[in-house]
Protein backbone atom coordinates (compact mmCIF):
# COMPACT_ATOMS: atom_id res chain seq x y z
CA UNK A 1 0.00 0.00 0.00
CA UNK A 2 1.81 3.09 -1.32
CA UNK A 3 0.95 6.49 0.17
CA UNK A 4 1.75 9.86 -1.30
CA UNK A 5 3.16 12.74 0.74
CA UNK A 6 -0.07 14.23 2.11
CA UNK A 7 -1.51 10.80 2.93
CA UNK A 8 1.61 9.99 4.94
CA UNK A 9 1.35 13.32 6.73
CA UNK A 10 -2.31 12.73 7.67
CA UNK A 11 -1.65 9.15 8.81
CA UNK A 12 1.24 10.34 10.98
CA UNK A 13 -0.94 13.08 12.42
CA UNK A 14 -3.69 10.65 13.33
CA UNK A 15 -1.24 8.29 15.03
CA UNK A 16 -0.22 11.02 17.48
CA UNK A 17 -2.61 12.35 20.12
CA UNK A 18 -4.18 15.71 19.44
CA UNK A 19 -5.82 18.14 21.81
CA UNK A 20 -8.77 16.49 23.54
CA UNK A 21 -7.89 13.08 22.06
CA UNK A 22 -6.18 11.57 25.08
CA UNK A 23 -8.89 8.93 25.54
CA UNK A 24 -8.53 7.71 21.95
CA UNK A 25 -4.77 7.54 22.42
CA UNK A 26 -5.25 5.44 25.57
CA UNK A 27 -7.51 3.05 23.63
CA UNK A 28 -4.88 2.84 20.88
CA UNK A 29 -2.25 2.11 23.55
CA UNK A 30 -4.39 -0.72 24.90
CA UNK A 31 -4.69 -2.09 21.36
CA UNK A 32 -0.92 -2.06 20.92
CA UNK A 33 -0.49 -3.72 24.32
CA UNK A 34 -3.07 -6.40 23.51
CA UNK A 35 -1.34 -7.23 20.22
CA UNK A 36 2.05 -7.30 21.94
CA UNK A 37 0.83 -9.60 24.72
CA UNK A 38 -0.88 -11.92 22.24
CA UNK A 39 2.19 -12.21 20.03
CA UNK A 40 4.52 -12.61 23.04
CA UNK A 41 2.28 -15.27 24.59
CA UNK A 42 2.15 -17.26 21.35
CA UNK A 43 5.92 -17.07 20.80
CA UNK A 44 6.68 -18.01 24.42
CA UNK A 45 4.23 -20.89 24.66
CA UNK A 46 5.08 -22.39 21.25
CA UNK A 47 8.82 -22.07 21.94
CA UNK A 48 8.50 -23.74 25.33
CA UNK A 49 6.35 -26.53 23.87
CA UNK A 50 8.88 -27.05 21.06
CA UNK A 51 11.74 -27.00 23.54
CA UNK A 52 9.97 -29.47 25.81
CA UNK A 53 9.35 -31.88 22.93
CA UNK A 54 12.86 -31.51 21.46
CA UNK A 55 14.60 -31.82 24.82
CA UNK A 56 12.51 -34.81 25.77
CA UNK A 57 13.09 -36.46 22.40
CA UNK A 58 16.85 -35.85 22.50
CA UNK A 59 17.18 -37.30 26.00
CA UNK A 60 14.88 -40.28 25.36
CA UNK A 61 16.40 -41.15 21.97
CA UNK A 62 19.89 -40.60 23.35
CA UNK A 63 19.26 -43.30 25.95
CA UNK A 64 16.76 -45.56 24.15
CA UNK A 65 17.60 -45.03 20.47
CA UNK A 66 15.16 -44.38 17.66
CA UNK A 67 14.08 -48.02 17.66
CA UNK A 68 14.77 -51.23 19.57
CA UNK A 69 14.69 -54.89 18.64
CA UNK A 70 13.62 -56.62 21.85
CA UNK A 71 13.72 -60.36 22.34
CA UNK A 72 10.84 -62.34 23.75
CA UNK A 73 11.18 -62.80 27.51
CA UNK A 74 13.88 -60.14 27.42
CA UNK A 75 16.45 -62.39 25.72
CA UNK A 76 18.11 -62.24 22.28
CA UNK A 77 20.45 -65.15 21.70
CA UNK A 78 21.66 -64.30 18.17
CA UNK A 79 21.95 -60.57 18.76
CA UNK A 80 25.29 -60.36 16.91
CA UNK A 81 23.65 -61.45 13.66
CA UNK A 82 20.74 -59.05 14.16
CA UNK A 83 23.06 -56.15 15.03
CA UNK A 84 25.24 -56.81 11.95
CA UNK A 85 22.19 -56.94 9.69
CA UNK A 86 20.88 -53.69 11.22
CA UNK A 87 24.18 -51.87 10.65
CA UNK A 88 24.06 -52.83 6.95
CA UNK A 89 20.50 -51.51 6.57
CA UNK A 90 20.32 -48.16 4.71
CA UNK A 91 19.52 -45.31 7.06
CA UNK A 92 20.80 -47.05 10.21
CA UNK A 93 23.63 -45.17 11.92
CA UNK A 94 24.35 -47.63 14.73
CA UNK A 95 23.06 -50.84 16.30
CA UNK A 96 24.23 -51.61 19.82
CA UNK A 97 23.38 -54.45 22.24
CA UNK A 98 21.61 -53.49 25.44
CA UNK A 99 20.31 -55.11 28.61
CA UNK A 100 17.55 -53.58 30.70
CA UNK A 101 15.95 -55.13 33.75
CA UNK A 102 13.95 -53.68 36.67
CA UNK A 103 15.47 -54.72 40.00
CA UNK A 104 15.73 -53.46 43.56
CA UNK A 105 18.64 -51.50 45.02
CA UNK A 106 19.58 -51.17 48.67
CA UNK A 107 21.97 -48.80 50.43
CA UNK A 108 22.15 -47.23 53.88
CA UNK A 109 19.06 -49.15 54.95
CA UNK A 110 16.97 -47.73 52.09
CA UNK A 111 15.45 -49.74 49.24
CA UNK A 112 14.43 -48.34 45.86
CA UNK A 113 13.18 -49.80 42.60
CA UNK A 114 15.78 -49.33 39.85
CA UNK A 115 16.25 -50.02 36.16
CA UNK A 116 19.55 -51.76 35.57
CA UNK A 117 21.03 -51.06 32.15
CA UNK A 118 23.98 -52.96 30.78
CA UNK A 119 25.88 -51.55 27.77
CA UNK A 120 29.24 -52.05 26.17
CA UNK A 121 31.78 -49.92 27.97
CA UNK A 122 32.59 -47.88 24.85
CA UNK A 123 28.89 -47.12 24.36
CA UNK A 124 28.61 -45.86 27.94
CA UNK A 125 31.60 -43.53 27.65
CA UNK A 126 30.64 -42.19 24.21
CA UNK A 127 26.95 -41.59 25.00
CA UNK A 128 26.58 -37.77 25.09
CA UNK A 129 23.55 -37.91 27.39
CA UNK A 130 25.61 -39.75 30.01
CA UNK A 131 29.14 -38.46 29.46
CA UNK A 132 28.02 -34.83 29.22
CA UNK A 133 26.00 -34.89 32.44
CA UNK A 134 28.24 -36.47 35.06
CA UNK A 135 27.82 -34.63 38.37
CA UNK A 136 30.48 -36.47 40.37
CA UNK A 137 32.86 -39.36 39.86
CA UNK A 138 34.02 -40.53 36.44
CA UNK A 139 32.55 -42.91 33.87
CA UNK A 140 36.09 -44.13 33.18
CA UNK A 141 35.95 -45.94 36.52
CA UNK A 142 33.46 -48.36 34.96
CA UNK A 143 35.11 -51.45 33.52
CA UNK A 144 34.03 -55.04 32.97
CA UNK A 145 34.26 -57.27 36.05
CA UNK A 146 35.46 -54.53 38.43
CA UNK A 147 32.10 -54.18 40.21
CA UNK A 148 31.57 -50.48 39.49
CA UNK A 149 28.32 -48.82 38.35
CA UNK A 150 27.00 -45.34 37.58
CA UNK A 151 23.68 -44.19 39.02
CA UNK A 152 21.23 -41.34 38.42
CA UNK A 153 21.24 -38.29 40.68
CA UNK A 154 17.69 -38.88 41.90
CA UNK A 155 18.50 -42.44 42.91
CA UNK A 156 21.72 -41.30 44.59
CA UNK A 157 19.75 -38.80 46.65
CA UNK A 158 17.03 -41.29 47.57
CA UNK A 159 19.37 -43.98 48.86
CA UNK A 160 22.16 -41.70 50.08
CA UNK A 161 24.77 -43.02 47.64
CA UNK A 162 27.81 -41.19 46.24
CA UNK A 163 30.99 -42.06 44.30
CA UNK A 164 32.94 -44.52 46.41
CA UNK A 165 29.95 -45.83 48.37
CA UNK A 166 28.37 -49.23 47.83
CA UNK A 167 24.90 -50.30 46.71
CA UNK A 168 23.40 -53.77 46.61
CA UNK A 169 21.32 -54.90 43.64
CA UNK A 170 18.68 -57.51 44.37
CA UNK A 171 17.52 -59.82 41.57
CA UNK A 172 14.56 -62.19 42.05
CA UNK A 173 16.23 -64.71 39.73
CA UNK A 174 18.55 -66.33 42.20
CA UNK A 175 19.64 -69.82 43.11
CA UNK A 176 17.16 -72.57 43.97
CA UNK A 177 17.20 -74.06 47.47
CA UNK A 178 15.05 -76.65 49.27
CA UNK A 179 12.96 -73.78 50.67
CA UNK A 180 12.56 -72.01 47.33
CA UNK A 181 14.43 -69.51 45.21
CA UNK A 182 16.75 -67.19 47.10
CA UNK A 183 17.06 -63.72 45.54
CA UNK A 184 20.46 -62.92 44.08
CA UNK A 185 22.18 -60.02 45.88
CA UNK A 186 25.34 -58.45 44.46
CA UNK A 187 27.15 -55.43 45.88
CA UNK A 188 28.68 -52.80 43.58
CA UNK A 189 30.72 -49.66 44.11
CA UNK A 190 29.33 -46.35 42.80
CA UNK A 191 31.79 -44.91 40.31
CA UNK A 192 29.80 -41.93 38.98
CA UNK A 193 26.57 -40.00 39.49
CA UNK A 194 24.91 -38.49 36.42
CA UNK A 195 21.88 -36.27 35.76
CA UNK A 196 20.23 -36.56 32.35
CA UNK A 197 17.56 -33.98 33.17
CA UNK A 198 14.72 -36.51 32.84
CA UNK A 199 13.43 -37.16 36.33
CA UNK A 200 12.14 -40.68 35.69
CA UNK A 201 15.56 -41.77 34.41
CA UNK A 202 17.62 -40.01 37.06
CA UNK A 203 15.67 -41.60 39.89
CA UNK A 204 15.96 -45.17 38.56
CA UNK A 205 18.92 -45.79 36.25
CA UNK A 206 21.87 -47.97 37.25
CA UNK A 207 24.40 -48.18 34.40
CA UNK A 208 26.94 -50.99 34.28
CA UNK A 209 29.12 -52.79 31.70
CA UNK A 210 27.23 -55.36 29.66
CA UNK A 211 29.32 -58.27 30.92
CA UNK A 212 28.46 -57.39 34.52
CA UNK A 213 24.76 -57.19 33.66
CA UNK A 214 24.91 -60.59 31.95
CA UNK A 215 26.53 -62.08 35.05
CA UNK A 216 24.06 -60.40 37.43
CA UNK A 217 21.02 -61.54 35.45
CA UNK A 218 22.52 -64.91 34.47
CA UNK A 219 22.01 -64.29 30.75
CA UNK A 220 25.18 -65.97 29.52
CA UNK A 221 26.03 -64.41 26.14
CA UNK A 222 22.50 -63.16 25.56
CA UNK A 223 21.27 -59.56 25.64
CA UNK A 224 17.83 -58.08 26.09
CA UNK A 225 17.63 -55.90 22.99
CA UNK A 226 19.48 -54.16 20.18
CA UNK A 227 19.22 -50.38 20.16
CA UNK A 228 19.10 -48.69 16.73
CA UNK A 229 19.95 -45.10 15.82
CA UNK A 230 18.89 -43.80 12.38
CA UNK A 231 19.72 -40.76 10.28
CA UNK A 232 16.06 -39.70 10.13
CA UNK A 233 13.91 -40.31 13.24
CA UNK A 234 10.74 -39.29 11.39
CA UNK A 235 11.22 -42.17 8.91
CA UNK A 236 12.38 -44.76 11.42
CA UNK A 237 9.48 -47.13 10.70
CA UNK A 238 10.36 -47.48 7.02
CA UNK A 239 14.08 -47.71 7.76
CA UNK A 240 13.79 -50.67 10.16
CA UNK A 241 11.03 -52.42 8.18
CA UNK A 242 13.52 -54.64 6.23
CA UNK A 243 14.65 -56.16 9.55
CA UNK A 244 11.20 -57.52 10.34
CA UNK A 245 11.67 -60.94 8.61
CA UNK A 246 14.97 -61.48 10.45
CA UNK A 247 13.40 -60.70 13.84
CA UNK A 248 10.16 -62.60 13.30
CA UNK A 249 9.72 -65.35 15.88
CA UNK A 250 12.57 -64.00 18.00
CA UNK A 251 11.35 -60.62 19.15
CA UNK A 252 9.59 -57.39 18.23
CA UNK A 253 10.66 -54.06 16.72
CA UNK A 254 9.40 -50.89 18.40
CA UNK A 255 10.29 -47.34 17.37
CA UNK A 256 10.31 -44.19 19.50
CA UNK A 257 6.75 -43.29 18.49
CA UNK A 258 5.39 -46.60 19.73
CA UNK A 259 7.43 -46.54 22.93
CA UNK A 260 6.35 -42.99 23.81
CA UNK A 261 3.18 -42.60 21.74
CA UNK A 262 0.94 -41.33 24.54
CA UNK A 263 3.42 -38.68 25.63
CA UNK A 264 4.30 -37.23 22.21
CA UNK A 265 0.72 -37.36 20.92
CA UNK A 266 -0.42 -35.49 24.03
CA UNK A 267 2.27 -32.87 23.42
CA UNK A 268 1.16 -32.44 19.79
CA UNK A 269 -2.50 -32.04 20.75
CA UNK A 270 -1.53 -29.56 23.45
CA UNK A 271 0.55 -27.49 21.00
CA UNK A 272 -2.38 -27.18 18.59
CA UNK A 273 -4.83 -26.40 21.38
CA UNK A 274 -2.58 -23.74 22.89
CA UNK A 275 -2.03 -22.11 19.48
CA UNK A 276 -5.77 -21.86 18.85
CA UNK A 277 -6.54 -20.58 22.35
CA UNK A 278 -3.80 -17.96 22.30
CA UNK A 279 -4.88 -16.79 18.84
CA UNK A 280 -8.06 -15.65 20.57
CA UNK A 281 -5.95 -13.08 22.44
CA UNK A 282 -4.79 -11.66 19.10
CA UNK A 283 -8.39 -11.73 17.85
CA UNK A 284 -9.43 -9.66 20.87
CA UNK A 285 -6.55 -7.28 20.13
CA UNK A 286 -7.83 -6.95 16.54
CA UNK A 287 -11.27 -6.00 17.88
CA UNK A 288 -9.57 -3.38 20.05
CA UNK A 289 -7.86 -1.95 16.98
CA UNK A 290 -11.19 -1.86 15.16
CA UNK A 291 -12.91 -0.10 18.07
CA UNK A 292 -10.13 2.48 18.43
CA UNK A 293 -10.24 3.22 14.70
CA UNK A 294 -14.03 3.57 14.79
CA UNK A 295 -13.69 6.07 17.65
CA UNK A 296 -11.00 7.90 15.70
CA UNK A 297 -13.18 8.08 12.60
CA UNK A 298 -16.03 9.47 14.70
CA UNK A 299 -13.80 12.13 16.24
CA UNK A 300 -12.20 13.03 12.88
CA UNK A 301 -15.44 13.20 10.88
CA UNK A 302 -15.16 16.99 10.40
CA UNK A 303 -11.49 16.69 9.36
CA UNK A 304 -12.36 13.94 6.87
CA UNK A 305 -15.15 16.08 5.39
CA UNK A 306 -12.81 19.04 4.96
CA UNK A 307 -10.18 16.82 3.33
CA UNK A 308 -12.81 15.45 0.96
CA UNK A 309 -13.88 18.95 -0.06
CA UNK A 310 -10.23 19.80 -0.70
CA UNK A 311 -9.95 16.94 -3.18
CA UNK A 312 -9.03 13.90 -1.12
CA UNK A 313 -10.51 10.77 -2.65
CA UNK A 314 -12.34 7.94 -0.90
CA UNK A 315 -9.40 5.68 -1.71
CA UNK A 316 -7.04 8.10 0.00
CA UNK A 317 -9.14 8.08 3.19
CA UNK A 318 -9.25 4.28 3.12
CA UNK A 319 -5.47 4.10 2.77
CA UNK A 320 -4.92 6.60 5.59
CA UNK A 321 -6.98 4.73 8.18
CA UNK A 322 -5.73 1.31 7.07
CA UNK A 323 -2.19 2.63 7.46
CA UNK A 324 -3.03 3.79 10.99
CA UNK A 325 -4.49 0.39 11.91
CA UNK A 326 -1.66 -1.61 10.35
CA UNK A 327 0.92 0.62 12.04
CA UNK A 328 -0.68 -0.16 15.40
CA UNK A 329 -0.44 -3.85 14.48
CA UNK A 330 3.22 -3.57 13.41
CA UNK A 331 4.16 -1.77 16.63
CA UNK A 332 2.36 -4.40 18.68
CA UNK A 333 4.05 -7.25 16.77
CA UNK A 334 7.51 -5.70 17.24
CA UNK A 335 6.89 -5.11 20.95
CA UNK A 336 5.51 -8.63 21.36
CA UNK A 337 8.47 -10.22 19.60
CA UNK A 338 10.91 -8.29 21.82
CA UNK A 339 8.94 -9.14 24.96
CA UNK A 340 8.79 -12.82 23.98
CA UNK A 341 12.53 -12.94 23.24
CA UNK A 342 13.37 -11.32 26.59
CA UNK A 343 11.12 -13.74 28.49
CA UNK A 344 12.62 -16.77 26.75
CA UNK A 345 16.17 -15.54 27.35
CA UNK A 346 15.55 -15.04 31.08
CA UNK A 347 12.94 -17.81 31.41
CA UNK A 348 14.63 -19.90 34.09
CA UNK A 349 15.47 -16.83 36.17
CA UNK A 350 11.85 -15.68 35.93
CA UNK A 351 10.60 -19.12 37.00
CA UNK A 352 13.04 -19.15 39.93
CA UNK A 353 11.97 -15.65 40.96
CA UNK A 354 8.26 -16.57 40.87
CA UNK A 355 9.00 -19.71 42.90
CA UNK A 356 10.94 -17.64 45.44
CA UNK A 357 8.17 -15.05 45.79
CA UNK A 358 5.26 -17.52 45.82
CA UNK A 359 6.97 -20.28 47.77
CA UNK A 360 5.61 -22.82 45.26
CA UNK A 361 7.53 -25.27 43.09
CA UNK A 362 6.29 -24.31 39.61
CA UNK A 363 8.58 -26.74 37.78
CA UNK A 364 8.44 -30.01 39.67
CA UNK A 365 10.55 -32.47 37.61
CA UNK A 366 8.60 -35.44 38.97
CA UNK A 367 5.57 -34.07 37.11
CA UNK A 368 7.15 -32.47 34.05
CA UNK A 369 9.94 -35.03 33.29
CA UNK A 370 12.61 -32.34 32.73
CA UNK A 371 14.42 -30.49 35.50
CA UNK A 372 14.51 -27.06 33.77
CA UNK A 373 12.15 -25.03 31.59
CA UNK A 374 13.27 -25.71 27.98
CA UNK A 375 12.83 -23.52 24.92
CA UNK A 376 13.39 -23.89 21.19
CA UNK A 377 12.05 -21.18 18.89
CA UNK A 378 10.98 -22.26 15.42
CA UNK A 379 11.40 -19.38 12.90
CA UNK A 380 8.62 -20.83 10.72
CA UNK A 381 6.20 -20.69 13.63
CA UNK A 382 7.23 -17.12 14.47
CA UNK A 383 6.57 -16.11 10.85
CA UNK A 384 3.18 -17.88 11.03
CA UNK A 385 2.31 -16.00 14.24
CA UNK A 386 3.25 -12.67 12.66
CA UNK A 387 1.28 -13.53 9.51
CA UNK A 388 -1.84 -14.46 11.51
CA UNK A 389 -1.57 -11.23 13.49
CA UNK A 390 -1.18 -9.13 10.34
CA UNK A 391 -4.17 -10.80 8.67
CA UNK A 392 -6.39 -10.21 11.70
CA UNK A 393 -5.16 -6.61 11.97
CA UNK A 394 -5.84 -6.02 8.27
CA UNK A 395 -9.36 -7.41 8.57
CA UNK A 396 -9.96 -5.25 11.66
CA UNK A 397 -9.07 -2.07 9.74
CA UNK A 398 -11.37 -2.71 6.77
CA UNK A 399 -14.66 -1.59 8.32
CA UNK A 400 -13.38 1.63 10.00
CA UNK A 401 -11.41 2.59 6.86
CA UNK A 402 -14.41 2.09 4.60
CA UNK A 403 -16.56 3.96 7.11
CA UNK A 404 -14.18 6.91 6.89
CA UNK A 405 -14.14 6.75 3.09
CA UNK A 406 -17.95 6.78 3.01
CA UNK A 407 -18.17 10.07 4.92
CA UNK A 408 -20.36 12.54 3.05
CA UNK A 409 -18.81 16.05 3.35
CA UNK A 410 -22.12 17.70 2.43
CA UNK A 411 -23.94 16.13 5.35
CA UNK A 412 -21.12 16.86 7.81
CA UNK A 413 -20.47 20.48 6.82
CA UNK A 414 -24.10 21.50 6.11
CA UNK A 415 -24.43 23.55 9.27
CA UNK A 416 -20.80 24.71 9.54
Amino acid sequence: MILNAYEKMIAKRYLLPGKGEGFIFVVVGFSVGAVALGVAALIIVMSVMNGFRAELFDKISGLNGHAIIQGYDGRLSDWQQIADAARKTPGVVSATPLIEQPLMASANGRVEGVLVRGSRIEDIRLNPVLSGNVLSGDLKSLAPDNGTVAIGSGLAQNIGAFPGSEITLISPEGRSTPVGTVPRMVTYRVGAVFETGIYDYDKAFVIMPMQDAQTLLMLGDQVGMVEIQTNNPDKVASIVAPLQPLVQGKGVIADWRQMNSALFEALQVERIAMFVVLCIIILVAAFNIASSLIMMVRSKTRDIAILRTMGASRKAMTKVFMTVGLTIGFIGIAAGAILGALFLFFRQGIVDLIQLVSGQNLWDPSVRFLSELPSRTDPVEVIAIIAVTLVLTYLATLFPARRAAATDPVQVLRYE
